[in-house]
C-alpha cells in the first residue's frame, strides 16, 4: 500500500465531503423528486412526478416478527415542490375486497389497514409529526416528543389524504403543506422519515420502510432519511381561526342565559423553525367533562387536561417529578389545568352563582428548536379576577409563566434542559391571608445514552420558593403535601414565615432493548419543596427506591403472539427522619394469544416490612399500617372483531382484614356498521374502609386525630356512540352516570401508641358522632356535531347537561334506583355554537 502525501489525504477527505447524496432510494435513505407540476390528490399515481420519482422497496415486517418477509409488497414515491410535501403509498394486496373500509372520527384508531408516513423535519432524532389514514380516508396526526413515541393527539395539522381501493390493493396519496412542518433554513434540507403498513386481518402484522426493531429502544432515532430536498422555502406562517359563540346556559331559579363570545387562536411562524400559538378569550365548551369522582381524602384529585391549546405542545413542556416506569402518578411541574382553574376560594366566599372556572383572557406560547440543536418553550397566561357575592375575591388575577430549553448532544442521544415556572398574584384584602402572593421554580436536567444506546442515565434537580403573608405561608406548612405540624417528626412548623422553599432530585438508570429489562431510580424531595402553584405534588418530605424489571417476548412461539412480564420493587421513607412508608413487591403479567385476545393478571403485597402512614392523621403522628394484597385480572377480546368485550377484576385486602375493596369493569365496543360505533362500560366498587381518615378535632382536652369505618358502594356507566357521516362529519354522544354512597360507624381516635403492632392498639374510642351517611349522584352528557367545512375551520353543534342529586343517607334503593332518582334530578342543559374559520397566509 503506497502511503498517501498530506496534500493526497486533504483531498481525499474534501472528496469525502462532498460527495454527492444518493439518487436511489435505499434500506435505509429515500429520494424526493421535486415536483414541476403539483400532483392532483385523488389516490392515483398518474401524475407527472410519480411516473420519474424513485420508488422505495425495501419494506420489512416487524410486527408479529423482526426483520421478516411481509405478506404483501408495499411501494412508496416521494415528491416535493416550493409549498408542500408529497408521497403517495401502493399498499398491493392479493384479496382487496377484504379490505375493510370503516369511517371514524378524526384521530380515532379503529381495526382496520392503515398507512402512516412519519417526518422528522428537525432531524433531530427525537421529535417528529405522524400523518396516518385507513383505506375509508379517515385521518390521525400526531406531533411526537422524545425518542420514545410520545404522541400528541391534540396536534391537527391542516394537510390532505385521498386514498382509494383498486384491483391491485389499495392507495394513499398525502399533501402535507410544508407551513405545517418545522424545519431550520438551510440550501439543502434532511428529513428523518419512515412509512409504516399495518395489515389488519393478519393480526395486526406491520409492515415499514426502514426496518423498525421492536428490540432496540427508541422510535425516532430508527427513522430512515429523506434526501433531495433542495430549496426548501421558508415561510413565515400566519394562521388565523377567529371563532363566535353562542351559549345557552341555565341560571339559579330555572332561568336562562344568553351569553354572545367571540375570540380567535392564532399561530405565527417567526421563521420556519420558531411558531408563536396564542388564544384570545378562548372558550373550551365542546371539550368533554371531567369523570365524576367522590374525592374523601386530603388530597387533590387529578384531572388530564382536555382543552386543546394546553394539550397540543405539551411535550416540550413535560417535566415531570418521581414519574419511573414502576411509579408515575401525573405529578410535574407544569400542570396546565392551573390556569383557568376552579376559583380556590369559591367554597370561602362564593355560593351557587358563582362561576366555576376562572376566565383566561389570553394565553401564548411560542415552541421552536435552533439548529444547533436547542429546543426552546415558552407559556404565558392571564387570568381575570373572578368574584362572589358583594364583590368577594374567589380568584385573583394572575399570571402564570413557563419556560422550557433542552439542548441535544450526539445526534439526540444525550441532552441537558432547564425549566423554569413563574406565578404572580394580585391579592386583596379576600385573599391574601389564603393564597401565595408568588411562586417561583427553576430546575435543571439531563439524559445520556451509551452502550450502544442500550442504557440511559437521567436526572433532574429542582429548586422551588414561594411567598406570601404569614397566615398563607402558615397555611402551606399545614396542608396535606406538607404537613409540618406533625408532632413526631424532626420538621418544625413557623408561623411567622412569609416564604418557604425546597428542592428535589432524581437520578434514573435504564435499560429499555433487549429480551431483558430494567429501571432503578432514586428520588428525594425536602419538606418544603412546593410546586403546586402551576405544578402537580401530592407530597413533599419524601426519598424512594423504585426498580423495575421485565422478560420481552416479542416474537410469536406456540401461544403468544407477544408476551410481558413485569417485575416491580418500590419503598419511600420520609426525608427528615427515615420514617419508611411504603414498602411493596409487584408482577404483572401480558400476553397476546394468536387468536389475538389479551391477558393481563397481575397483583402487589404491599407494606412489607415496618412500614408506617405519616398522612393518614392529617398532621398528627404516624401510624403504623398493615401489610395488603391487591391481585387483579383483566381479559380483553380480539380488537378487529365488530363485537369486542373485555372485563377487568381487582381485589384489595389490608389492615388485617379490616379493609377489602373489590372493582369489576366490563366493557363492550359495537361497531353497528362502517358509519355507527357505540360502547358500553360499567364500574362497579365495594369499598370496604375500617381506617378511613378524618379531619382532626381541637378541644380544651387537645387535638384529636379522628378515623372512622367506611361502608362505600360505586357504580358509574358510560355510554358512547359515534355515527360518522364523513370523515369530515361526525356526531358523538357521550353520557355517564354516577352513583356513590356509603355508611359511617365506629368512629375512633388515634390512641397514644399510634406506631403499636396491635391493630386495635392505635385506636380508641372517641366520643363523637360520625360524619353524615351519603348518596351523591352526578350525571354528565354531550352531544357534539363536529364539521370540518372546509380545512383547518370547524362548526360544532354541542348540547351538555348535567344533574346531581345529593341525600345524606345511603338508602336502601340498588343502583337501577339510584340512577332512576337521578334522571328525575333537575337538568341543567347548555347549548353552544361554535364556528371558526382558518386563515392561512
Amino acid at each position: 500500500m503506497i502511503p498517501l502525501t498530506p496534500v493526497a489525504a486533504i483531498v481525499l477527505a474534501l472528496q469525502t465531503q462532498v460527495s454527492p447524496p444518493p439518487t436511489a432510494p435505499n434500506a435505509t435513505t429515500a429520494v424526493a423528486r421535486r415536483a414541476t407540476t403539483p400532483p392532483v390528490i385523488d389516490g392515483k399515481d398518474n401524475d407527472e412526478v410519480w411516473r420519474s420519482a424513485p420508488v422505495i422497496k425495501d419494506f420489512r415486517q416487524f410486527q408479529p416478527t423482526e426483520d421478516a418477509d411481509p405478506s404483501f409488497p408495499t411501494e412508496a414515491k416521494v415528491a416535493y415542490d416550493a409549498h408542500n410535501f408529497y408521497v403517495f403509498v401502493r399498499a398491493f394486496d392479493s384479496h382487496p375486497e377484504s379490505i375493510k373500509k370503516l369511517l371514524a372520527r378524526r384521530d380515532i384508531r379503529i381495526c382496520c389497514d392503515q398507512i402512516k408516513i412519519v417526518i422528522d423535519s428537525y432531524h433531530d432524532r427525537r421529535t417528529g409529526f405522524e400523518f396516518a389514514v385507513n383505506p375509508a380516508g379517515v385521518k390521525r396526526d400526531y406531533a411526537m416528543y422524545g425518542d420514545d413515541q410520545q404522541e400528541d393527539d391534540a396536534w391537527d395539522g391542516v394537510w390532505e389524504v385521498a386514498t382509494q381501493v383498486d384491483s391491485l390493493g389499495w392507495t394513499a396519496e398525502f399533501r402535507i403543506p410544508l407551513s405545517q412542518l418545522r424545519y431550520a433554513h438551510a440550501p439543502s434540507n434532511l428529513f428523518g422519515f419512515a412509512i409504516w403498513r399495518d395489515i389488519d386481518r393478519h393480526g395486526l402484522e406491520r409492515v415499514g420502510w426502514p426496518l423498525f426493531r421492536t428490540s432496540r429502544r427508541g422510535f425516532v432515532s430508527q427513522l430512515g432519511d429523506i434526501v433531495g430536498l433542495e430549496g426548501l422555502a421558508a415561510p413565515r406562517r400566519l394562521e388565523l381561526a377567529p371563532y363566535a359563540v353562542v351559549k345557552n346556559v341555565p341560571v339559579p331559579g330555572f332561568e336562562r342565559d344568553q351569553q354572545y363570545t367571540a375570540g380567535a387562536d392564532i399561530k405565527y411562524g417567526i421563521t420556519s423553525n420558531i411558531t408563536v400559538d396564542a388564544t384570545v378569550n378562548p372558550d373550551f365548551g365542546q371539550v368533554e367533562a371531567d369523570p365524576s369522582v367522590v374525592n374523601l381524602t386530603s388530597f387533590e384529585t387529578f384531572f388530564q387536561e382536555r382543552r386543546p391549546f394546553f394539550v397540543e405542545g405539551t411535550g416540550i413542556f413535560n417535566f415531570s417529578v418521581n414519574c419511573n416506569i414502576v411509579n408515575c402518578s401525573g405529578e410535574g411541574l407544569f400542570y396546565s389545568r392551573r390556569v383557568g382553574r376552579d376559583p380556590q376560594l369559591r367554597g370561602v366566599y362564593g355560593d351557587a352563582t358563582s362561576p366555576n372556572a376562572s376566565r383566561i383572557l389570553g394565553a401564548a406560547k411560542i415552541t421552536g428548536r435552533l439548529p444547533g440543536g436547542l429546543t426552546i418553550g415558552a407559556v404565558e397566561g392571564v387570568t381575570q379576577r373572578a368574584t362572589g357575592p358583594g364583590d368577594r375575591t374567589i380568584e385573583p388575577f394572575t399570571n402564570y409563566g413557563v419556560l422550557r430549553l433542552q439542548q441535544d448532544y450526539r445526534n439526540g442521544k444525550s441532552g441537558i434542559g432547564f425549566m423554569a415556572t413563574a406565578v404572580n398574584r394580585n391579592l386583596d384584602q379576600w385573599t391574601e391571608d389564603y393564597l401565595r402572593s408568588s411562586a417561583y421554580v427553576g430546575a435543571v436536567d439531563f439524559r445520556h445514552r451509551f452502550h450502544n444506546d442500550n442504557y440511559e442515565l437521567a436526572g433532574s434537580f429542582d429548586l422551588s420558593t414561594v411567598s406570601g403573608s404569614p397566615a398563607a405561608i402558615a397555611r402551606t406548612q399545614r396542608n396535606s403535601t406538607h404537613n409540618y405540624q406533625r408532632p413526631d417528626d424532626p420538621v418544625t412548623f413557623d408561623s411567622t414565615r412569609t416564604s418557604l422553599g425546597g428542592s428535589a432530585q432524581e437520578l434514573l438508570l435504564t435499560k429499555q432493548s433487549g429480551f431483558i429489562r430494567f429501571q432503578t431510580s432514586y428520588m428525594r424531595r425536602t419538606p418544603g419543596f412546593e410546586i403546586n402553584d402551576l405544578g402537580i405534588l401530592f407530597r413533599s418530605d419524601q426519598q424512594g427506591w423504585n426498580t423495575w424489571g421485565s422478560f420481552n417476548w416479542q416474537k410469536p412461539n406456540k401461544l403468544f403472539q407477544r408476551a410481558f412480564w413485569n417485575f416491580n420493587w418500590w419503598q419511600f421513607w420520609t426525608t427528615g427522619d427515615g420514617l419508611p412508608t411504603d414498602r411493596a413487591a409487584n408482577t404483572n403479567f401480558h400476553g397476546q394469544f394468536k387468536n389475538q385476545w389479551w391477558v393481563h393478571v397481575g397483583g402487589t403485597v404491599g407494606n412489607l416490612g415496618d412500614v408506617y402512614c405519616d398522612r393518614c392523621a392529617r398532621g398528627g403522628p404516624a401510624a403504623r399500617v398493615d401489610q395488603y394484597i391487591a391481585p387483579w385480572i383483566g381479559l380483553q377480546y380480539d380488537q378487529r372483531a365488530a363485537v369486542v368485550p373485555q372485563v377487568f377484576v381487582n381485589y384489595f385486602k389490608g389492615d388485617r382484614g379490616h379493609s377489602q375493596s373489590f372493582n369489576i369493569n366490563p366493557r363492550v365496543d359495537v361497531r353497528v356498521s362502517s358509519q355507527f360505533r357505540g360502547s358500553l362500560s360499567f364500574n362497579a366498587t365495594h369499598n370496604i374502609n375500617g381506617t378511613q381518615d378524618l379531619n382532626s378535632v381541637t378541644d380544651a382536652t387537645g387535638t384529636h386525630y379522628l378515623f372512622a369505618h367506611l361502608d362505600q358502594l360505586t357504580t358509574s356507566m358510560s355510554f358512547r356512540i359515534d355515527f360518522t357521516a364523513t370523515p369530515t362529519l361526525t356526531v358523538q354522544v357521550y353520557a355517564s352516570p354516577f352513583v356513590s354512597k356509603g355508611r359511617w360507624s365506629n368512629l375512633r381516635e388515634l390512641s397514644s401508641t399510634p406506631r403499636a403492632a396491635g391493630y386495635d392498639s392505635r385506636f380508641q374510642a372517641f366520643a363523637g358522632t360520625p360524619p353524615s351517611d351519603f348518596n351523591i349522584k352526578f350525571f354528565n352528557s354531550n352531544f357534539v356535531v363536529r364539521w370540518e367545512y372546509r380545512p383547518g375551520s370547524t362548526l360544532f353543534l354541542v348540547w351538555n347537561q348535567g344533574r346531581d342529586d345529593f341525600e345524606p343517607t345511603k338508602g336502601t334503593r340498588d343502583v337501577t334506583g339510584d340512577f332512576k332518582k337521578l334522571f328525575n334530578a333537575y337538568p341543567r342543559n347548555t347549548f353552544l355554537i361554535k364556528a371558526s374559520y382558518w386563515l392561512n397566509r
